[in-house]
């Protein structure tokens, strides 16, 4: 090599290339690691050396050098260059290694308006002295590369227009917990300040993209998902639509309950008009959710939500069908169709289901969420009404199109409507759920938007955060992480602002949270069991039992302190009743575990002190935010043993916790045989999950004659679904390859019933 090669340094000076000091470089970075060959790094890295080369230059080409390494025989190459892009970094945010002090950079960063002044106006000098002891920079050096990348690309404070970098993780987590803790009486402010920061940097708690990015900034909306009730008139349309644009603008995603729009040609003002039908105003909606870009951190996001019974369905069914034109698509956006059993009851019988215009049947929409018995009544009366426009059409051929598209886009998803009140935290007579969110994981009351400024209308915001069970020692120790995350999120409902009158009377009134698991596949793993065979059933119950029973003491203990939410009379925990009352009993029969905990003293409590947080628990996909612990997905089972994650910023690696250990371990996503241990370990987690599971169904179309997933083998799963007792089923993923389902006509009138799936 000629070593008479010039670099040119940060500071625009020349000197010539020193490779001693990559030599120490890639040396620091590689220590404690396994299977690193520095001398092929150096060797792919010599050859793209020139003169006068920056080294800002040297240190990019080093890193995705390192990342491109990663493998399954070689994964600590993840951790390698995650050093190195920590390193990088830093020097891009400070111009050097060493971090400031926590003061000063918090003083510069409030001039530049990059950082909320409160931070200067709620915490003396001394204060931040004392953070600073908190703060452990080395705690970088645990991340994997692609957390690095995301934190880099979504969550770290900069500037998104020229890509500037403003700060390291350690300040981001050591300020989201002086921020949420900022109102705590002094010396139990710092305690929890300094507990947060550790259980946050440690990956114990995982926090969403809206807390991680936007907590510590002038930005102060930080609910992960917004549910917005559009009722059917113009009024209505156009105050969602600009609900939509001021939360999509803020990070969050939104779920939209349209089923209340009326039919294609439905009356308007007594016949004067004729109604355009659902899909002009989806369209709408779309433009509108598209609309925004989230500040560069991730693009706009919604689900739209109906009931399978809406006159117009077949239509609405197709709309993200890659055939048909553009006036007659919204691809956009993606659809839950809602569903109860009288409608699975039609499918089982193979008898028709009548469609209606909801603006025709009163007290049809309403019914079908708070009452089941009266909806039945009612739905049966306008069956025999002649007088009222309607059409029916085979209940097999209708389920059977709504599965087709399921399989074909993966993203029609499913909310069983009755499921969702009967085994609710809410009382469904004062306040049913009527709709879900963009992930189908919350379930909260929702009141029809008249106007932007309508104070009785109700917008369901949900705040979310998750325990890393991978880094969780025993369910002992949950009990203070409970404390702890619920105390922090319910801090942040204050600390927050609102954006409109419905979403804060509605967050404050009822201060719901959505705390939820990563790292589940992970746990698996580590306590030798697996999905598919029934062998980590008893475990499941046992954890989500620990969750559910700390989290809602902790809200209880909190309700000692500072009151129940003022809307807790509206929930079922008012009147004594928990998850443990509500649950399908047919999923008993899963498991021998009995329930370890005594629930009987914490009802007492509940009914005595409320809740400070009138839902608790959801259980999330979690997909970035596992990622920056390093973590599996939520509770899915990973695809690979190695991952490739893809963003706006660029694709990255990522290889399963421990996997010199666990390898063999692991239950990889295609090695499952079928769905049916997933989806009883779905059940068990619903009988304590106070709001709902992000829940996936997959299949393999090889292991299916002439590679197609039979239909029956579809609506089996969807009818197991929902006699388990299981509230919203979101993706449907398909292995590359798939084909289209076998058509409705293979089935014959009680094909369903072959394996016992119908009796619900």
């Amino acid at each position: 090599m000629n070593n008479r090669l010039f670099v040119v340094k940060r500071n625009g000076c020349k000197e010539l290339l020193n490779l001693n000091k990559i030599n120490i470089v890639l040396s620091r970075a590689a220590k404690g690691l396994k299977d690193i060959s520095i001398s092929d790094i150096k060797k792919k890295l010599y050859l793209q050396f020139y003169n006068k080369i920056s080294t800002i230059n040297i240190h990019d080409i080093i890193v995705k050098i390192t990342a491109d390494l990663i493998s399954i025989k070689s994964p600590d190459y993840q951790y390698m260059a995650a050093r190195l892009a920590i390193s990088h970094l830093r020097k891009k945010a400070y111009g050097k290694f060493r971090p400031p002090k926590l003061y000063n950079h918090v003083k510069t960063m409030v001039n530049l308006k990059k950082y909320d002044k409160l931070l200067i106006e709620k915490y003396t000098k001394e204060d931040f002295e004392l953070m600073d002891e908190f703060i452990d920079h080395n705690r970088d050096m645990h991340f994997s590369y692609a957390a690095v990348k995301q934190l880099e690309g979504k969550y770290l404070v900069k500037n998104r227009v020229t890509g500037k970098i403003y700060e390291s993780p350690q300040f981001l987590y050591i300020l989201i917990a002086a921020c949420l803790f900022y109102n705590y009486p002094c010396q139990k402010k710092m305690y929890y300040i300094k507990y947060f920061y550790n259980a946050i940097s440690n990956f114990k708690i995982s926090l969403p993209t809206p807390i991680m990015s936007g907590v510590r900034t002038i930005t102060k909306q930080f609910s992960s998902c917004i549910l917005i009730e559009c009722g059917d008139n113009i009024d209505s349309i156009n105050a969602t639509t600009s609900s939509i644009i001021k939360y999509v603008s803020q990070k969050a995603g939104i779920g939209i309950n349209v089923g209340r729009i009326r039919a294609v040609g439905s009356p308007i003002r007594n016949g004067e008009a004729f109604h355009t039908g659902c899909i002009p105003f989806y369209k709408h909606f779309q433009t509108a959710i598209k609309s925004c870009s989230q500040g560069g951190v991730r693009g706009g996001a919604g689900t739209l939500f109906f009931p399978l019974w809406h006159f117009e369905i077949t239509n609405l069914l197709v709309l993200k069908n890659n055939r048909g034109i553009e006036t007659n698509r919204v691809r956009y956006v993606d659809y839950t169709v809602q569903i109860n059993k009288l409608l699975y009851k039609r499918l089982i019988k193979g008898d028709k289901i009548t469609l209606f215009s909801p603006s025709d049947v009163p007290g049809l929409y309403e019914t079908f969420f708070s009452n089941q018995k009266k909806f039945k009544i009612l739905y049966k009366k306008y069956e025999n009404d002649d007088s009222i426009r309607k059409r029916s059409v085979s209940a097999i051929h209708l389920f059977s199109l709504m599965m087709k598209e399921r399989t074909s886009t993966g993203r029609i998803y499913i909310q069983n409507v009755d499921h969702c009140n009967t085994h609710s935290p809410f009382n469904p007579k004062l306040a049913p759920i009527r709709q879900s969110n963009l992930c189908l994981e919350i379930t909260l009351p929702t009141k029809v938007l008249k106007s932007i400024n309508d104070i009785n209308g109700e917008i369901g915001l949900c705040t979310l955060a998750a325990f890393n069970l991978g880094k969780i020692k025993n369910l002992n120790e949950i009990k203070k992480l409970s404390d702890l995350i619920v105390r922090a999120l319910n801090c942040l409902l204050d600390y927050q602002k609102y954006l409109i009158p419905a979403a804060k009377n509605s967050a404050l009134g009822r201060r719901p949270l959505g705390i939820g698991v990563i790292n589940f596949a992970y746990y698996l793993a580590k306590n030798n069991v697996r999905y598919s065979d029934n062998s980590a059933n008893n475990l499941t119950h046992k954890t989500f039992e620990a969750i559910q029973y700390y989290l809602l003491k902790a809200s209880n203990n909190l309700a000692k302190e500072e009151g129940p939410c003022p809307l807790f009379r509206e929930t079922n925990y008012a009147k004594g009743i928990l998850p443990i009352d509500t649950y399908k009993n047919y999923i008993d029969s899963l498991y021998t575990e009995p329930l370890h905990y005594d629930w009987e003293y914490l009802r007492k409590n509940i009914q005595k002190y409320g809740l400070r947080n009138s839902t608790l628990s959801a259980l999330m996909p979690s997909e970035i935010s596992s990622q920056i612990s390093n973590a599996t997905n939520g509770i899915e089972p990973p695809r690979g043993f190695i991952s490739i994650k893809t963003s706006k910023n660029g694709i990255y690696k990522q290889v399963v916790p421990d996997f010199y250990k666990l390898k063999e371990k692991y239950e990889l996503l295609w090695d499952m045989p079928n769905n049916d241990g997933y989806l009883h370990l779905i059940s068990i987690m619903q009988k304590f999950i106070d709001q709902s599971i992000s829940s996936n169904i997959n299949y393999d179309p090889q292991v299916f004659y002439k590679n197609k997933i039979p239909m029956q083998k579809l609506l089996e799963d969807l009818l197991k679904a929902y006699k388990l007792g299981i509230k919203t089923l979101y993706y449907q993923n398909t292995r590359d390859g798939a084909k289209n389902p076998q058509d409705e006509d293979i089935l014959k009138k009680n094909d369903l019933c072959s394996n016992g799936s119908c009796i619900i």
